[in-house]
């Protein structure tokens, strides 16, 4: 059975569930973590999101990580390697009704590190383009709601062009 697509109203349980999720990962990565970040919408409060946990670890060794594929299994998760990001290794928990997914990138992937957390920030301060997007998520998941690549599809551009404006917004607080 695919996916079923479910957008949800913000869920302040979200970021307890990150930190309980985070605990087993920083035991699995031990050393070789060097910081554990919730992204997502589901780290933004107030935010619309699929009730999906999506957890960023940076690690010091990209390639060590490859060698606790069995710990992580036996947590429940799905090792899937790069998974279309190279430099990544992705992880998800759940199955067809995902709970948690892990995005891990060594410390020297400077740039999708900063994407990720250019747009977190950017959207918890700017609660018009949260909105915006949330409407945006509902609607495709009501519109595709067994597609996952339909309702990723329906929503890349406008992400792209949220994470260059997140860029530029965090560029301009460096002054």
């Amino acid at each position: 059975m695919p996916q079923h697509i479910v957008v949800t109203e913000y869920n302040p349980l979200w970021k307890e569930m990150f930190e309980k999720e985070a605990e087993k990962i920083k035991n699995i990565l031990k050393e070789n973590l060097i910081e554990i970040h919730h992204i997502g919408s589901t780290s933004v409060p107030g935010m619309a999101a699929k009730p999906i946990i999506d957890i960023m670890p940076v690690v010091r060794s990209i390639n060590d990580v490859d060698n606790l594929k069995n710990e992580f299994e036996n947590i429940g998760y799905e090792y899937l390697g790069e998974f279309g990001i190279k430099g990544r290794r992705y992880l998800r928990k759940g199955g067809d009704e995902r709970t948690h997914q892990i995005h891990i990138f060594s410390f020297s992937n400077k740039h999708d590190i900063n994407r990720h957390l250019a747009l977190k920030y950017y959207l918890i301060s700017h609660s018009k383009d949260a909105a915006v997007y949330s409407q945006l998520k509902r609607e495709l998941s009501l519109k595709f709601p067994y597609s996952i690549d339909d309702y990723c599809n329906g929503k890349d551009s406008f992400v792209k062009e949220l994470e260059e404006r997140a860029l530029l917004w965090q560029k301009s607080l460096k002054i």
